[in-house]
């Protein structure tokens, strides 16, 4: 079956279907709740999810991806009603956040087994676990054990794992986590790919930069409500009043902080001897990320993870609620 052949048909008078939908959707796990009252149409290309941890992205998530069953209203993927529905799956693809591996496996071996189970059939699995290993490059890597990969291997193995059987709507759960900067940008250049290419995909993350790399169009949760949905340079029209924390895990971090001083877009820099790492204050982050790849790559300055702290993610939802 072709991807056109499962693709809804789109409704009159629009360009784009709407792929995903939540009408007045709410789950709660006793008093806790974890999405409120949301209701949400999210059509083909890339969106990004955002949100603080704790938000309710990875409850949503679940629920279009039927691993939970909503406490209220009507949740819609492609027309179908995820939970209890079997047959999505091949429809869909899912990068959890939280790993889940056969160990022993290899990365080979665990996309060829991925496949067999969506369907594909032996001759098919072994054809697709091939060209999803191309494209997030782990063809070199593909013949050792999962549990000698690195984190970054790990989620390309799992975004790779997603993408296995063609699926037409994908959901992504913080798939940049851990990553090095040279992987965080491949990735990137991917999922862009994945929404040219006339997939839906849903991306959650709680940095906003990240998903701005790779799309305009958000939607912004927090304590489980629909805080904002549109484009994202309203929003970093209120976020950039603030400046920016960013912490970069290195085995030299003075030397890496030497080089970072002098980066005129770099307010400050304070060193962590705990945890080998150093947290830098910018107004400037789409300059400070543009640059940082090519500083990753000179042999004195490795760096082997990026992050951004959520205290200004934070202080725009207050911002939005409080408005």
């Amino acid at each position: 079956m072709t991807r056109s052949e499962r693709n809804p048909e789109p409704d009159q008078g629009t360009e784009k279907p709407t792929a995903i939908e939540f009408h007045s959707v709410s789950k709660w796990y006793g008093h806790v709740i974890g999405v409120n009252n949301l209701t949400l149409r999210v059509a083909a290309g890339v969106t990004g999810l955002l949100g603080p941890n704790g938000a309710g992205k990875s409850t949503l998530l679940q629920l279009a991806t039927g691993q939970l069953r909503p406490s209220q209203g009507e949740v819609r993927v492609l027309g179908h009603r995820p939970w209890n529905n079997a047959g999505l799956n091949r429809l869909i693809g899912l990068c959890p956040e939280q790993d889940a591996f056969f160990e022993w496996m290899t990365g080979r071996e665990f996309l060829t087994s991925s496949a067999l189970l969506a369907g594909l059939g032996r001759r098919g699995s072994r054809e697709a676990a091939e060209r999803v290993l191309e494209q997030v490059r782990m063809t070199e890597h593909a013949d050792r054990p999962v549990r000698g990969y690195s984190k970054g291997m790990r989620q390309r193995i799992k975004l790779a794992q997603a993408l296995v059987h063609d699926p037409c709507v994908l959901f992504l759960d913080e798939p940049l986590t851990g990553t090095d900067p040279v992987a965080r940008r491949e990735l990137m250049d991917l999922i862009l790919d994945l929404g040219r290419s006339g997939r839906t995909v849903l991306v959650s993350s709680h940095v906003l930069h990240e998903v701005q790399a790779f799309t305009r169009q958000i939607v912004l949760l927090n304590r489980g409500r629909l805080v904002a949905f549109g484009d994202v340079r309203q929003v970093r029209d209120l976020i950039d009043a603030h400046p920016h924390r960013i912490v970069l895990r290195c085995p030299d971090c003075r030397a890496l902080a030497a080089k970072l001083v002098r980066w005129e877009d770099v307010l400050g820099v304070e060193l962590r001897r705990d945890d080998r790492a150093i947290v830098i204050e910018t107004r400037a982050p789409d300059q400070f990320y543009g640059r940082l790849p090519g500083l990753a790559l000179e042999a004195d300055t490795p760096i082997d993870e990026v992050y951004s702290d959520d205290d200004n993610l934070e202080a725009v939802f207050k911002y939005l609620v409080n408005s």
